[in-house]
């Protein structure tokens, strides 16, 4: 069985419906298939999931000296939602509505590349 080493980051100041579409682009592709494609991509979650996916990486090649990014894959990434700030909207003739600010939740998880 494969080790996997996970990364996540938590309370990010963006919707989690904006990055779960990045996400599924990159889910079970190659750490540097994945890497590529993140930095071209121009959405704030593209960054987001990036620095994510650099600090798995960097965990599994600090716990196991032998691996390469070549080995790496993701097998598991997900986008949880986080606590919503709830904010003010002023509206006409002396109204309000309610703003809900959404954060995020990334995990990511990479696995080494088993060849059979």
């Amino acid at each position: 069985m494969a080790t996997s080493y996970k990364a996540t980051a938590k309370y990010l100041m963006v919707s989690p419906t904006k990055v779960r579409p990045v996400a599924n682009l990159v889910r079970g592709k190659g750490y540097e298939e994945a890497y590529g494609i993140l930095t071209a991509m121009p959405q704030k979650g593209a960054r987001l999931i990036l620095k994510v996916l650099e600090s798995a990486g960097a965990n599994a090649m600090n716990r196991n000296s032998k691996l390469d990014e070549s080995q790496l894959k993701i097998s598991a990434i997900y986008v949880d939602g986080g606590p919503m700030l709830k904010r003010v909207w002023a509206r006409s003739h002396g109204k309000r509505d309610i703003l809900l600010k959404r954060m995020s939740h990334i995990t990511v998880e990479v696995s080494e590349v088993t060849e059979e």
